[in-house]
């Protein structure tokens, strides 16, 4: 991975920095600031795929923010019916899907891949633990799924994966708390046909498309 460019540290935090209001300057919050510096790093790339983003420094500013519950609870809508909520944060400026995911106790994902898509996640709140799996090949049709790793991620850590990696499945073990964790997809979730991603049977590899175009929120408000 790209070593992050510190001329592009500067520029993001002279622009944090600058007000351009016209009239009363509300300050920013940190998540707000993480937020923007994910749209500047994106710029007008594609996403990390993209020569212009660099995977590192988009894992790097995430990793710098420290989670404060009242910068980001806006968009924690918690729904005991479900296993968990994907609520919207931003586009950034097109080229990413940044949400805020709510997990009830003891709940967690299915085995899902990422389509074209990297994802970086943040836990803002409590642990989720991710089991990580091999991606199927061609010749593994009908064969369970290869258990790959285990690993337990707490309050402010940050984890990756995209399909070169691997299948995964999040959870929340605490039998009790709720967890929050923020994630970024680049490039976006597509409209049209491909609007999700895959699920996997575990002992079949068989792999169902899902929508993942709906969200319990949007901005935070309710859908």
């Amino acid at each position: 991975m790209v070593v992050p460019d510190s001329s592009l540290e500067t520029l993001e935090e002279t622009s944090m920095n600058k007000c351009t209001c016209s009239g009363v300057c509300k300050r920013k919050t940190d998540f707000d600031n993480l937020v923007e510096k994910i749209r500047l790093a994106l710029g007008p790339s594609a996403g990390i795929d993209s020569d212009e983003a660099n995977c590192e420094h988009l894992i790097n500013l995430m990793r710098r923010y420290v989670s404060k519950e009242l910068e980001w609870s806006k968009y924690a809508f918690v729904d005991a019916t479900r296993n968990y909520t994907r609520n919207f944060v931003d586009h950034g400026n097109g080229k990413a899907n940044l949400l805020v995911l709510v997990w009830n106790p003891g709940k967690g994902s299915l085995i899902h891949d990422h389509a074209d898509s990297h994802c970086i996640m943040k836990i803002l709140k409590g642990s989720l633990v991710e089991t990580l799996f091999d991606m199927p090949g061609p010749n593994d049709e009908a064969k369970p799924l290869k258990h790959k790793s285990f690993t337990i991620y707490g309050e402010n850590e940050v984890a990756y994966i995209s399909n070169k990696i691997g299948l995964h499945k999040i959870s929340n073990d605490d039998p009790d708390e709720i967890a929050v964790s923020l994630h970024l997809y680049t490039p976006p979730w597509c409209e049209g046909e491909k609007t999700g991603c895959y699920y996997f049977a575990p002992t079949t590899g068989k792999k169902t498309l899902v929508n993942m175009s709906n969200y319990y929120s949007v901005h935070g408000k309710k859908s």
